[in-house]
C-alpha cells in the first residue's frame, strides 16, 4: 500500500469480503451459490493479505530509513 490507489483498492476488496462474508452467514443458499461465494471470498481475502504484506514491507523499510537514514537499502 505505497499510495493512495493500493487504500483505495484495499478498501474496495475488504468491502467485498465483507459483503460476501455477510451473504455466506445469512445461510438458506444453494450449494452451487454457497460454493461460488466462498471461491470468491478466498480470492478476495489472498488479494487483501497481498495488500497488507506489501504494507507491512514498505512500513519496515520506512523504518529501517529512520533508524539508518544515510544507508541506501535500495542498492
Amino acid at each position: 500500500m505505497s499510495n493512495t490507489s493500493d487504500v483505495e483498492t484495499y478498501e474496495a476488496l475488504y468491502g467485498q469480503l465483507q459483503a460476501v462474508v455477510n451473504r455466506l452467514e445469512q445461510g438458506d443458499l444453494p450449494l452451487a451459490e454457497a460454493l461460488m461465494l466462498y471461491e470468491q471470498g478466498t480470492r478476495l481475502a489472498d488479494a487483501c493479505q497481498k495488500l497488507l504484506d506489501h504494507a507491512e514491507l514498505r512500513v519496515q523499510e520506512l523504518r529501517s530509513n529512520e533508524v539508518y537514514p544515510d544507508l541506501d537499502l535500495e542498492a
